[in-house]
């Protein structure tokens, strides 16, 4: 059985990544997943360790990095975030599609390692629309500087991945996403 596709969406805080990916596990007919990643950011009040993330300390991350367990890691805004190899490797071997939500940097180290993969990268059609986005969630100023000054860092390198979605459209990004991964299984299963 040929491997299932790895699936990689990046892009700026307030682009909508989370939304598109909630709206492919939702929608019948792809076998997806999406794969939990371990950080050390405190938890928001709705998330759950476990199905949000693995909120560990740092030093379990640590010890974890050092055990060569992570397929990539980073350090973004202070704290330590990574994808477990145990989230993607076992589920890919059982035709079971693994959706990665990342940012630039561990995009790249994802694709460094596995060429194959299928690499989106989700932008708003404007500035203004990251600013709005961010402001409508509720983040403090200074969360919005800093996420704003990433987000025109990874701007630069959108032209690194295989597709760049403009999600304003919600429906009409999704289904482009989710074309491109019926491609991806169709040449898997090839």
């Amino acid at each position: 059985m040929a491997k299932a596709p790895l699936i990689i969406l990046a892009g700026p805080s307030g682009s909508g990544k989370s939304t598109i990916i909630s709206r492919l596990l939702h929608e019948r007919g792809l076998p997806l997943r999406l794969s939990v990643s371990a950080t050390t950011r405190p938890p928001r009040p709705y998330e759950q360790n476990g199905v949000h993330y693995y909120f560990w300390t740092r030093e379990q991350f640590e010890k974890q990095q050092q055990a060569g367990a992570f397929l990539e890691w980073a350090m973004v805004h202070g704290h330590y975030y990574g994808t477990l190899r145990s989230e993607v490797d076992e589920y890919r071997a059982q035709g079971i599609g693994v959706l990665l939500d990342i940012d630039v940097q561990g995009a790249a180290q994802v694709r460094a390692q596995y060429p194959d993969c299928l690499s989106f990268f989700i932008r708003t059609s404007s500035w203004e629309e990251y600013e709005r986005r961010l402001q409508k969630r509720g983040e403090s100023p200074e969360s919005i500087a800093q996420r704003l000054a990433t987000a025109r860092r990874e701007l630069e390198r959108m032209h690194e991945f295989d597709h760049v979605i403009i999600n304003e459209d919600l429906d009409l990004a999704v289904a482009q996403v989710r074309r491109e991964i019926e491609k991806a299984f169709q040449k898997g299963s090839a």
